[in-house]
C-alpha cells in the first residue's frame, strides 16, 4: 500500500456517496496549487492524466 492510498480510501469513505462535477474538481485542485504551489507538478499531471484517460492514441 503507498502512502498516498490512505488519502484516497479516506476520500472514499468520507465522499464515497457523492457525485461531483469536473467544474467542482478542478476549483478544488486549483485551490489545493494556490495554497500548496510547490504541488504544482504532480498536480497538473494528474489533471492532464485524467483529461486524457479516455485518449486512444495514448
Amino acid at each position: 500500500m503507498y502512502f498516498t492510498d490512505r488519502g484516497i480510501e479516506e476520500l472514499v469513505e468520507r465522499r464515497g456517496d457523492e457525485e461531483v462535477g469536473i467544474v467542482w474538481l478542478a476549483e478544488r485542485l486549483r485551490e489545493f496549487v494556490d495554497l500548496n504551489p510547490e504541488f504544482e507538478t504532480p498536480v497538473e499531471r494528474l489533471a492532464t492524466w485524467l483529461a486524457r484517460l479516455d485518449d486512444e492514441d495514448d
